[in-house]
């Protein structure tokens, strides 16, 4: 039998001109905010309590000290250039100064943040330089000949080690930023993928076991196809690989597991979580920016979401191995159990609701209730 009702009557003029002008608003509105907001978290990376090492005198440890007075830096001081070092192994400090009379040595960790490594290395040798010019002017100033060696210093760029330097095959350290991406956008596909999966079938305990199986899959395939394809191009050869692989397959649950949680809890909408991950939590995950280099809103924030805890995780098993992750690994962990403790939740009450209804309607003779398949 052909279908005999009628067809829905077209949209006026008018009213397709009111609706594609809120729809243009909306999304000039949007682009507004998140200009506003990617300009106000980067725009113009600057240390706030950017940590860093001085091995020195009790003079030059108070002369660095200065350093803490407009919260750029904070300064620690340490007993030699090993411990200095191995500070910035431990991620204690992004670099420092070891004095060794008047020659001192400058230590960074490009791994770290090459943007950073950059900082010092500029400020370094800017104050290194100056000193030196300092003091040809007053040994001229006082008729004295100038030194053979205060002249080369002029021209000879002073001594910097990088304790952890990025490797040939991520000379400019975005390889990071491309991985974390990579994660929370395919994590966020799949977790509404899915869920929309898990919705061909009702609520129940076993649903919810169900969903929750092929998001831990899901995390563990996709860490491998990270790896994969960072080994491709030669990216994290000398990584912690068993803490790189299960640092990267939590990234991925986190992310999955909390967007379907959002789901489970309140509709489709939830699943916007995702994309907040992506377009709001990148930008401050530390990725590309090292955290200290935010705004303090920014870096406190960043590090409490899957790709801000992700980076850390992920760096620290690339090139930091001697570094504590612990608290970055319970964020993530957070996310992750707590998302996956939210769909049980959900679809096992669900079904003890159908359950309890139908016991109440069969013993007031109203048959058998039968469950929706609601997501």
């Amino acid at each position: 039998m052909s279908d005999t009702s009628p067809a829905p009557e077209p949209l006026g003029l008018r009213k397709l001109s009111r609706l594609g002008l809120a729809i243009a608003v909306t999304g000039a509105l949007i682009q507004l905010v998140l200009a506003v907001y990617y300009l106000a978290m980067a725009h113009s990376p600057s240390p706030h309590d950017l940590p860093v090492g001085v091995v020195g005198t009790a003079e030059q440890q108070a002369q660095a000290q200065q350093l803490e007075a407009d919260g750029e830096f904070t300064v620690e001081s340490y007993a030699d250039a090993d411990a200095l070092q191995q500070a910035i192994r431990e991620r204690n400090a992004y670099g420092g100064v070891a004095f060794a009379g008047n020659n001192p040595t400058l230590y960074v960790a490009s791994a770290a943040s090459p943007s950073v490594a950059n900082l010092f290395k500029a400020q370094y040798t800017k104050v290194y330089q100056q000193q030196i010019a300092d003091q040809v002017t007053s040994l001229t100033a006082a008729g004295k000949p100038v030194p053979v060696a205060t002249v080369a210093a002029l021209t000879t760029p002073p001594p910097v080690t990088d304790v952890v330097p990025l490797p040939e095959d991520d000379s400019a350290g975005s390889s990071l930023g491309f991985v974390i991406q990579a994660l929370c956008l395919g994590g966020s596909i799949a977790s509404i993928a899915l869920g929309r999966l898990r919705r061909l079938t009702e609520r129940s305990a076993r649903r919810g076991l169900g969903h929750a199986s092929l998001l831990v899959v899901y995390a563990l395939g996709s860490s491998a196809v990270a790896l994969l394809a960072m080994a491709l191009f030669g990216v994290g050869d000398q990584a912690d690989h068993f803490t790189l692989f299960w640092g990267l397959a939590l990234i991925s649950l986190a992310v999955t597991a909390s967007t379907a949680a959002f789901v489970a809890l309140i509709g489709p909408a939830g699943s916007l979580i995702g994309g907040l991950y992506f377009t709001v939590g990148l930008i401050i995950s530390g990725s590309s920016i090292a955290p200290e280099m935010l705004p303090r809103a920014g870096h406190t924030v960043g590090q409490l979401l899957p790709p801000g805890a992700g980076a850390t995780v992920a760096r620290d098993a690339m090139y930091f191995p001697d570094a504590a992750t612990g608290s970055a690994f319970v964020v993530l962990a957070a996310y992750a159990l707590g998302g996956l403790a939210v769909i049980l939740y959900c679809n096992t009450a669900a079904n003890r609701t159908r359950f309890t209804q139908a016991l109440l309607r069969r013993s007031s003779g109203g048959g058998e209730v039968v469950g929706s398949s609601d997501a």
